[in-house]
């Protein structure tokens, strides 16, 4: 009786013009900091009333959730790598790839700051430093855009972080929130997306060491899974999501995220930048 009455429900959404709810979801595999910053409870809400698909998140570092869309396990991808973001365009496993918002990264570190790095704007100098001093540092090792961005950096620094490794270097292989949670705990420096900064709350004895750097310059992009390569990517609902991104309503909505009266993300899907 119940499954009968469920058909019934269903047909009549569908006879009123509305899909039921399993057939209109897709799924976003995006990266930790989008997920950790809020940014995702704030704007798909007003993209799901809007449009009445259901967005389902996965978040992931930036190269998981590349492989996500690799193996057809999301229909589009979210992340902020831009290098791995046109490798997987050219492999042929994204169909476009857009620009959607920037931030800035930032260093975060110690107020004690046992490395002397505090108000420094030069990222490679500041990286030397705690290196030499042998300061404890949390890199999140998961392959995401951020710990891509930290790899670059050491490598600008003049620092060959595998050979250097040692004690005063603890990988985790974890999101932006765990690895600063571990940086709280452990009194480290960290380099994290500020807006995943500014959204966390248990900040210990941490703060911002430095910033201001344009090699901190931290760029979102959008791209919908291929279906060509993946026939059971849902492309004209993962369409309707990426227009809605990069459209007014979506930049508008990103551009209104604050917390504390701190913008986190700045919409630039029209290539410009603030």
């Amino acid at each position: 009786m119940l499954t009968r009455r469920l058909f019934c429900v269903g047909m009549l959404l569908i006879l009123a013009g509305v899909t039921p709810a399993l057939a209109q979801s897709i799924v976003v595999a995006s990266t930790t900091s989008t997920q950790d910053s809020g940014l995702f409870d704030y704007i798909l809400p007003l993209f799901e009333k809007e449009t009445g698909i259901d967005v389902k998140v996965v978040a992931q570092g930036t190269g998981q959730a590349l492989d996500t869309g690799r193996r057809g396990d999301a229909d589009v991808v979210f992340v902020h790598a831009k290098a791995q973001e046109e490798k997987f365009i050219q492999e042929g496993f994204g169909v476009k790839r857009s620009d959607v918002m920037y931030n800035d990264f930032v260093l975060i570190g110690p107020k004690s700051d046992p490395a002397g790095v505090s108000g420094m704007t030069d990222i490679a100098a500041a990286l030397v430093s705690i290196k030499a001093k042998e300061a404890a540092f949390v890199s999140r090792g998961d392959r995401s855009g951020t710990h891509s961005t930290e790899l670059t950096l050491w490598k600008e620094a003049g620092v060959d972080i595998e050979a250097a490794k040692g004690p005063w270097y603890k990988d985790i292989g974890q999101g932006m929130g765990a690895a600063l949670n571990t940086a709280s705990a452990m009194n480290a420096y960290v380099l994290s997306d500020r807006g995943t900064w500014l959204s966390f709350r248990n900040r210990g004895d941490l703060a911002i060491s430095v910033e201001g750097d344009k090699r901190l310059f931290n760029q979102y992009g959008v791209m919908l899974v291929n279906p060509e390569k993946h026939p059971d990517v849902k492309a004209e609902l993962g369409q309707i999501f990426i227009d809605w991104l990069i459209g007014p309503e979506g930049q508008t909505a990103i551009g209104e995220y604050e917390i504390d009266g701190q913008q986190l993300f700045f919409p630039n899907a029209s290539g410009q930048r603030i």
